[in-house]
């Protein structure tokens, strides 16, 4: 089967986040993947089957993988047991690169998950703060954003629960020693912190949006390079794959409008 590029014309807005997911993975190695939503876990399971064979996938709860099922459907093939106090191990150890998802992020990569407002009297609840600090402390922590917007790219979040580059400095080398957030990925586009004082980078398009439409959906001043590529065509290889066999039922497409 041809690997070559697809037209871009056949190639949906989901499908562009799919494979800027998946590239997030490409030579990973031998490391847990934990994507955290639809399209990064479409993106974890094609980069299995492509680019980074060695990923560790789980499904979703307890059990490693060893095939790649479509979305929905329970695995054929377990590998192993992987109860919670062994995921924590891992997390800790640096063997696991995780998407979480954000409801505000920073131009240091701070996240929150946990509230809206002032944390002693919120206006809004989340999530609570999870596993977010050892994440971003330990192992590998990139973010996925399927409505890019001012709501959540802000200039100063209200609580912070992942750590971004200027508090793991602040923190000193016990924080910054293994701290890195390789991707932030929206439907807009990919980012990155490949700066001198680390702040938010844009790395690429997707096919379809302009730089100027992403600095006004970012509620801080972006660093945009003077050439930004687009993110890269999917192969005939990789669609079949994510229409066929990962993603039949088109599920992407709930999550990331066209």
């Amino acid at each position: 089967m041809s690997t070559s590029s697809a037209s871009t014309a056949t190639v949906t807005r989901a499908e562009y986040c799919v494979i800027a997911c998946a590239e997030a993975w490409r030579g990973a190695g031998e490391v847990l993947a934990s994507p955290m939503g639809t399209v990064p876990t479409i993106g974890a399971r094609l980069a299995r089957l492509t680019f980074s064979p060695e990923l560790l996938l789980t499904d979703g709860e307890a059990q490693l993988i060893g095939d790649v099922p479509a979305l929905g459907d329970a695995p054929r093939v377990v590998e192993g047991w992987l109860p919670y106090r062994q995921h924590l191990a891992l997390a800790a150890t640096g063997r696991r690169h995780v998407m979480m998802g954000a409801s505000q992020l920073d131009r240091y990569g701070n996240q929150n998950i946990s509230c809206i407002g002032d944390w002693a009297r919120p206006t809004r609840q989340l999530l609570g703060v999870r596993g977010a600090p050892v994440n971003t402390l330990n192992n590998p922590t990139s973010y996925w954003v399927p409505r890019h917007s001012k709501r959540v790219f802000v200039e100063k979040v209200d609580m912070v629960c992942g750590v971004g580059y200027d508090n793991a400095a602040a923190a000193g080398p016990s924080a910054s020693r293994y701290h890195r957030i390789p991707r932030v990925i929206t439907d807009l586009g990919v980012f990155d912190f490949e700066t001198p004082d680390h702040t938010t980078r844009l790395r690429s398009l997707h096919p379809g949006v302009t730089a100027g439409q992403v600095a006004d959906a970012t509620g801080f001043d972006l660093c945009v390079p003077d050439d930004v590529p687009f993110t890269r065509e999917p192969s005939t290889t990789e669609l079949r794959l994510i229409r066929e066999l990962i993603d039949p039922r088109g599920l992407r497409d709930r999550e990331v409008r066209g």
